[in-house]
């Protein structure tokens, strides 16, 4: 092999590493499970929701605007809301949000296997289930 070839080659690698680098850590993939109106609460609806967070999977900062319930299937995530500690769940772990709270941080602990989890919300009937929130953002 030619010493060009080979200096194009160790390129070529060097620029395809760098591109994966640059590449942001996949988002977190949302499915919409059930969702009923409830009667007894005017104005209010549940709705459950599985996330499923790929290997080295995150959320961007958000809310909820609702009371949300979260219980881990699988893998292991790490967890925050603003003003909080963070912490660490595991399958079988369960996790709380208010209305007013502000996730600061959702990952997948794992840059190897993914993560799912189920959430539970009560919230205002046609409300979004997810609003971002800018970090640097006093809601």
């Amino acid at each position: 092999m030619n010493k060009t070839r080979v200096c194009f080659l160790a390129c070529l690698t060097t620029t395809a590493l760098l591109m994966l680098v640059a590449i942001p850590a996949a988002a977190a993939a949302v499915k919409e499970l059930f969702a009923i109106d409830l009667a007894d609460y005017p104005g209010k609806e549940g709705r459950m929701i599985e996330v499923s967070y790929p290997p080295g999977g995150k959320d961007v900062v958000h809310r909820h605007d609702a009371n949300a319930f979260v219980y881990v299937l699988e893998g292991e995530i790490v967890m925050q809301l603003k003003g909080q500690p963070a912490v660490t769940l595991k399958a079988g772990g369960t996790f709380y949000e208010g209305p007013t709270d502000v996730h600061v941080v959702g990952r997948n602990t794992s840059t190897t296997t993914p993560a799912r989890f189920v959430v539970v919300l009560v919230k205002a009937k046609g409300a979004p289930v997810f609003t971002p929130v800018e970090e640097n953002s006093n809601h």
